[in-house]
């Protein structure tokens, strides 16, 4: 049980080397794309609760809205974590 726990906090001591501060320019990227993605968000669903061309089409614009909210989110992520490390 010592061990585990004595290899578990080498690890995480490793690990938090190798992450750096963020900048001020890069923490207001990161609200910035924040907020942008909460107001896609909201349009998506101002546009889903209004859609009257039928329930296939509106089911497939959900998924459409789902998927690109989900890649945003993912774009944005993954830039952070470089900026973080950089």
């Amino acid at each position: 049980m010592k061990l585990a726990f004595i290899a578990a906090a080498a690890f995480g001591l490793m690990l938090s080397g190798a992450q750096a501060e963020q900048t001020t320019s890069e923490k207001a990227a990161a609200s910035a794309n924040d907020a942008a993605r909460m107001g896609k968000k909201k349009v998506h669903r101002v546009e889903e609760k209004v859609c009257a061309e039928g329930d296939t089409i509106c089911l497939a614009k959900k998924a459409k809205h789902g998927g690109q909210e989900g890649s945003d989110y993912m774009k944005d992520k993954s830039k952070e974590a470089a900026d973080k490390v950089n």
